[in-house]
């Protein structure tokens, strides 16, 4: 189950929701950094989308790497998408909602404070 760590201020993720959406779409999670860098809100996001964009990066390279071997492994391994685009529509839903959940899986690993 994921941990909810309790939004900061209802404010903060009213007027930084956009914000927050944003930073599950790759690249994208600079948004927040650079536009609302004081949001407890939008920082907590960002770092989801963060470690979201690596996880996507690293499906990548083993779904690669498992279709050089094989192209049933590869096929196997392209599986691995479907999760983090699985935990990508619960980041969104999340910001959507004003919540502060942390991804399963993944959402526990802290790269921005």
């Amino acid at each position: 189950m994921a941990n909810v760590t309790p939004t900061p201020d209802a404010k903060d993720a009213a007027d930084n929701k956009v914000f927050a959406i944003l930073a599950y779409f790759g690249i994208l999670f600079l948004i927040p950094l650079l536009a609302a860098k004081e949001s407890p809100f939008a920082r907590f996001h960002a770092n989801q989308g963060l470690i979201l964009f690596l996880a996507y990066i690293a499906a990548w390279i083993i779904a690669v790497i498992l279709g050089l071997i094989s192209s049933v492994l590869g096929l196997i391994a392209s599986l691995l998408y479907l999760g983090v685009f699985i935990l990508f529509i619960l980041g969104v839903l999340n910001a959507a909602k004003g919540e502060m959940k942390e991804l399963p899986l993944i959402g526990t690993f802290r790269l921005i404070n």
